[in-house]
């Protein structure tokens, strides 16, 4: 009886090992399991690093799905994207705040190299700041968060991911690294 215990164990184990061994063929694979499996990554406020919890739901398209598993933008470089980022850049006002280049003016240059908010560097790190906000004076632009009395106003994920390319596009960082 001991025997077969110890047979059905190591049999269990061998099984666990060989389909382990089959995930970690490639990081294309481990990449492309993590967006099958739909897991988002961890987000966090500006304000105070604090987890940030954005409804999956609202990441609606193939680029904002991309983003909310792996944290790097698929609009980068497409000059669609990249336009419709202007365009939305320009009717939420951004540009009263950070200039029509989005090199500053009342707020703080989003061109880089330097920013005011490290983070901001990355495409994940600039999402966060504009979804939730900042210490400094700017409210939270998210859908659901710029005006919680209109849960449907604000920028939705893939709108959002396209202000970032825009912005990108007008300096030397894609926030993709």
């Amino acid at each position: 009886m001991n025997k077969m215990k110890l047979v059905l164990v190591l049999f269990a184990l061998a099984s666990g090992l060989a389909a382990c061994d089959k995930g970690d063929s490639s990081n294309t694979s481990s990449n492309a399991s993590a967006e099958s499996s739909g897991k988002m990554i961890d987000f966090v406020t500006t304000q105070d690093s604090k987890p940030l919890k954005i409804d999956p739901a609202l990441f609606d398209t193939p680029a904002a799905k991309e983003f909310m598993t792996t944290g790097k933008n698929p609009y980068i470089g497409n000059a669609e994207a990249i336009a419709k980022g202007k365009k939305v850049f320009q009717l939420y006002s951004c540009t009263q705040c950070h200039g029509p280049d989005a090199k500053g003016q009342v707020g703080p240059g989003l061109t880089g190299p330097d920013y005011k908010y490290p983070k901001d560097a990355t495409n994940k790190g600039m999402f966060e700041t504009v979804w939730h906000g900042t210490n400094g004076g700017m409210g939270a632009k998210g859908i659901g968060l710029m005006d919680p009395n209109d849960p449907k106003n604000g920028i939705t994920p893939d709108e959002l991911l396209k202000i970032i390319a825009w912005v990108r596009s007008m300096s030397n960082v894609t926030g993709n690294e």
